[in-house]
């Protein structure tokens, strides 16, 4: 067994895991985050992408032991406050899901999209979500959720989440080191 200390959705979690543990099962079987789903456990699906250190990673790629010191956001990590992120609220309103098995890769790699480009083309955004596969929707109301989302400012919102995440880290990492967040270096 391995130690491995890993920011999910911004709060320390440490624990110990096999060295062959993926991140995916990880997520799902030891913190409970089932919201990344195992589709196809190759790679090929997207249905598990997360965000490890702001980057989108399918993560049944990635072994836990590769995330020790990382900070990972998960489809839960997105909404702030109990409000919907702009591009899950994009989603829902644009009908972007059908079965839904797919829709929490797809989100978090739009989201992704997003923050380095704000205003993609039609052609970005395929080309964007093109390792994420959805075998309901023809895309298309996917495509529409993401320029919904990117009219609405959602690439400025992922800096938020992202901004908002990484203070609660820092409040976990200084609180559980016996620091005050508040004070000055």
């Amino acid at each position: 067994m391995t130690q491995i200390s890993v920011t999910v959705d911004g709060i320390k979690e440490v624990g110990e895991v096999e060295p062959r543990l993926l991140l995916v099962h990880y997520l799902r079987e030891n913190l409970g985050k089932v919201g990344t789903v195992v589709g196809c456990d190759t790679s090929n699906c997207g249905a598990c992408t997360v965000h490890l250190n702001g980057e989108s990673v399918k993560s049944c790629s990635v072994l836990a032991v590769q995330a020790d010191g990382c900070e990972v956001t998960t489809i839960e990590g997105l909404s702030q406050n109990g409000e919907l992120h702009p591009m899950q609220q994009a989603f829902h309103d644009k009908h972007g899901l059908q079965c839904g098995f797919c829709t929490p890769g797809m989100i978090m790699a739009a989201v992704d999209l997003l923050k380095e480009n704000p205003n993609p083309s039609e052609h970005e955004i395929r080309e964007g979500i093109e390792g994420n596969l959805c075998r309901c929707t023809g895309y298309q109301n996917i495509v529409s959720a993401i320029q919904q989302a990117a009219g609405q400012g959602a690439g400025d919102a992922v800096q938020t989440t992202v901004s908002a995440i990484d203070q609660g880290a820092n409040a976990t990492a200084g609180a559980s080191a016996g620091q005050s967040t508040g004070d000055a270096a």
